[in-house]
């Protein structure tokens, strides 16, 4: 299989024959306003796509963890094929479909899509009564005959919901948000450098790859900084950090 980060969580991978997109911020730079109750005015987002964006819009499916704007926004949605397949969190359907999409699969539990098995997981984005505001979010294990096992582990901070799910599937790749995104006030939204890390620890059979990060205003750990704290740890040789529009080749 191989993995490309686009921007922020947004992924391509090509994974058992099929090429599925997941999260899709398609937005150019600095269009969109600064993240709400966040302490910098920065425009999102802080980086354009590494390629043209034609390069992501015919994929066979597409897989949204949750809504937010920094995960489908209205670029995406504008680019891309209404007719295409998307694979999303049961109550999510109705949103996607009053944008014109006509082919979403809500995924409860387990869902079997042309050869993949579509495992949801739970996560919190956020703590109190900030991750109660954030609403629902998903992460999404597949599995394929002849693939790794990967966990798409989306917008969640390092918690029980996390350990399960690597419990349960004991995935051979482990993909988290990263960036400690947060407001003004409260505790981080997705993963600090110190969850990524207990990720590897709780889990080291796994490759971590870390994501979202030096695109969104409010995501505070850069890659230096979570580089760095991984260097501190000694593992930092054990995760893929990659960069805008890079390749992770995975072999089984």
């Amino acid at each position: 299989m191989n993995i490309q980060l686009i921007r922020n969580a947004s992924l391509w991978l090509k994974y058992a024959g099929i090429n599925i997109l997941v999260d899709p911020m398609f937005s150019e730079l600095g269009v969109n306003p600064p993240i709400w109750n966040t302490t910098n005015d920065r425009r999102n987002p802080l980086v354009s796509l590494p390629d043209d964006l034609s390069t992501w819009c015919q994929p066979d499916v597409i897989l949204l963890t949750h809504l937010h704007q920094d995960h489908w926004d209205q670029a995406a949605m504008d680019a891309l094929s209404k007719s295409t397949p998307i694979l999303c969190q049961a109550g999510d359907e109705e949103r996607i479909a009053e944008h014109g999409f006509t082919a979403i699969v809500p995924v409860d539990t387990t869902q079997s899509w042309q050869g993949l098995q579509v495992h949801r997981t739970n996560g919190q984005h956020g703590t109190g009564e900030i991750g109660h505001l954030m609403g629902p979010v998903s992460g999404f294990v597949l599995q394929a005959d002849g693939e790794p096992s990967i966990y798409i582990a989306g917008d969640t901070i390092w918690c029980e919901d996390v350990s399960a799910a690597l419990d349960r599937y004991h995935p051979e790749i482990t993909i988290v948000n990263a960036g400690g995104a947060r407001f003004a006030e409260g505790d981080p939204i997705t993963m600090t450098a110190e969850d990524v890390a207990a990720v590897h620890s709780y889990a080291p059979y796994t490759q971590v790859v870390a994501v979202h990060m030096d695109a969104i205003n409010h995501c505070y750990v850069t890659r230096d900084v979570l580089r760095q704290h991984l260097s501190e740890e000694g593992i930092h040789n054990r995760m893929f950090i990659p960069e805008d529009g890079e390749w992770i080749e995975i072999e089984q």
